[in-house]
Order: C-alpha cells, then sequence, then structure tokens
C-alpha cells in the first residue's frame, strides 16, 4: 500500500507541471501576438505607437524653424519700435534739397500718405522679417540661368526653404513665380517671389494667421 501511494503522488505532481507549462504557453502566446494555424506565432503590431513618433518634427522641419527664428531675433519683438526706416517729415535743408528749381517749400510740413497692402498689414516684426528673406532670396535666384519650377524649387530648398512652405511654383513664359509660407508665432508673413535671373524679385505678401496657406494681399 506504501508504493501505491508514493506512485500516485508523483503522478499528480507531474500532471500539475504539465496544465502549468501549457498556462505559460497561453499567455506567452496572448501577448506575444496572434498564433497562426501552423502553430508558429505572429509578429507583434510594430505600429503602435506610430502616430507619436510622426508628430515629431523632422530635420528638415527643425531646421527650418530654426532658421524662422534666427531671422526673427534680428527684428524687434512685437510691440516694440521698428529699426527700419519709415517715411517722415522733411524739414530744413533735406526738405529744400528735395524741391526743383524754382520752386518753394510749402509751408507746412508733407505728411506722409498712409500705408497700404502688406505694410499696412503686417506686424512691424513680420515686415522687418521679411527684408532679411527677400534678400537672400532674390540673390541667390539671380543666379539661376532659365529658372524652371524645378531649379526654382531646388534653389530654395538649399536655402533652407523646405517644400510645405513653398506654394505655387508656376512658370510664366521664361520666368517662375512662387510663394513662401513664413508665418510663425501668429505671424501673418508670406513672400511672393519672380525668378527672373538678373531681374529676380521678392517682396511681402500678407497670409492668415491660421489655417491652410492662401494669400490675402500681394503688392
Amino acid at each position: 500500500m506504501t508504493d501505491t501511494h508514493i506512485s500516485v503522488s508523483a503522478f499528480a505532481r507531474y500532471r500539475r507541471g504539465l496544465v502549468a507549462a501549457a498556462l505559460a504557453t497561453l499567455v506567452l502566446t496572448g501577448c506575444g501576438g496572434e498564433a497562426r494555424g501552423d502553430g508558429t506565432q505572429a509578429e507583434p503590431d510594430k505600429r503602435a505607437g506610430s502616430l507619436t513618433s510622426s508628430a515629431q518634427p523632422g530635420p528638415e522641419q527643425a531646421a527650418f524653424a530654426a532658421m524662422l527664428s534666427t531671422f526673427g531675433k534680428k527684428c524687434p519683438e512685437p510691440g516694440r519700435v521698428d529699426p527700419r526706416p519709415t517715411a517722415g517729415k522733411q524739414t530744413g535743408s533735406e526738405a529744400t534739397a528735395s524741391l526743383a528749381p524754382g520752386e518753394t517749400p510749402p509751408a507746412e510740413p508733407i505728411e506722409p500718405g498712409p500705408l497700404t497692402g502688406p505694410a499696412a498689414e503686417l506686424s512691424d516684426r513680420d515686415l522687418c522679417t521679411s527684408g532679411h528673406h527677400e534678400q537672400r532670396v532674390v540673390e541667390a535666384l539671380q543666379e539661376v540661368a532659365d529658372p524652371t519650377p524645378v531649379k526654382v524649387r531646388k534653389t530654395l530648398n538649399s536655402l533652407g526653404y523646405i517644400d510645405e512652405h513653398i506654394h505655387g511654383l508656376q512658370q510664366d513664359g521664361t520666368t517662375t513665380r512662387f510663394h513662401l509660407d513664413l508665418r510663425e508665432s501668429g505671424g501673418r508673413l508670406c513672400v511672393a517671389g519672380l525668378a527672373a535671373g538678373e531681374e529676380s524679385d521678392a517682396s511681402a505678401c500678407v497670409a492668415p494667421a491660421t489655417g491652410p496657406f492662401t494669400v490675402k494681399t500681394e503688392e
């Protein structure tokens, strides 16, 4: 009787071991992925968390934002006086020198006319920043022979302007027109460009403060 009792106990322990091993296998299968019909285990979904990673700015976007910030630091903060020269009253010898021979100076100083176009809608900071962008864009485009949209885009990319902020590239005869979306921190700045070799030009324009890019006002 003693030998029989020992044999049954050992067999029970063996069965409990098999049950535990089976449960462990089921847990691992449920955590790692779905089991296939051939008994192999499917790979877990590696797309988890991809939305979070895609929200992070890439190197090009980060470099573009840094460029905008660099130019912005050269200009006044919102609410501060713009250091750019502005139209004002002419007095003394300056006013006299601008008169044609035989003309007499006006009795009252000449007031500058009201601002129009982008100068009336953009902040001093945006207008100041625009000057930096306009200069570098024009200088680069003046070196482009036969300025096709492909060549113009490549030139703008080389200056740090990324494709997401280049709009309306369109060839017009031997020239190419485009717009740059340069909005940041609630600003409304955009730049309208014309690639035409030595006759290349760029000027400020106005875009909505938020939402998709459109040109609201242009010179």
